[in-house]
């Protein structure tokens, strides 16, 4: 498993990024790959990031990119919140693997039948990692059926709104922002 490349995803959920108010803020990167969105939020002025990948490769690669900024950043393996204990965040970013897939052979990129395996994964566990009002950014495709995932959040209580869209040729790109 080799490490995330930045693509249009990646690049819009951190334009997105760059808008968020995160001074002072706990976050979270989750999925770090290439450590562009916790970049984004260092240069946003967060408190302390902690960068979270299933890939120990991407969490070296991304050790390497951000050894002058020790004490911002927090690196950690998990599969998804797995080893963050009860670790609780203002802010949560997360470009999962989303593309629709047989088996999940690509980490980075398969999501699983409909491309939501992970996605319904998190769904299930990011809740009880917020601290009051905390704010998640969330990429999801057109092909995971964003109109489901958005009325499933809006059921839990969340209010969610369509901050960024981006049409590629097969899909369009969104990134949801989620507030408790």
């Amino acid at each position: 498993m080799q490490v995330y490349v930045p693509q249009e995803d990646s690049f819009l959920l951190e334009e997105e990024i760059k808008k968020e108010d995160l001074n002072g803020k706990k976050c979270l990167d989750l999925g770090i790959g290439s450590g562009i969105q916790a970049k984004a939020m260092f240069f946003s002025n967060a408190q302390k990031v902690f960068c979270v990948d299933i890939n120990p490769k991407a969490l070296l690669f991304v050790q390497k990119k951000l050894v002058n900024f020790y004490g911002k950043f927090v690196l950690i393996e998990s599969d998804l919140f797995s080893s963050l204990g009860k670790e609780k965040f203002d802010f949560i970013a997360f470009n999962p693997p989303y593309l629709p897939s047989k088996e999940i052979k690509w980490k980075d990129l398969d999501g699983g039948k409909k491309g939501r395996e992970i996605i319904d994964k998190f769904l299930s566990q990011f809740k009880k990692h917020l601290n009051a009002n905390a704010i998640v950014l969330l990429l999801i495709s057109s092909l995971n059926n964003d109109k489901e995932i958005i009325s499933f959040l809006e059921k839990k209580g969340f209010v969610v709104e369509v901050v960024a869209s981006k049409k590629l040729f097969f899909e369009e790109l969104f990134v949801l922002r989620i507030k408790s």
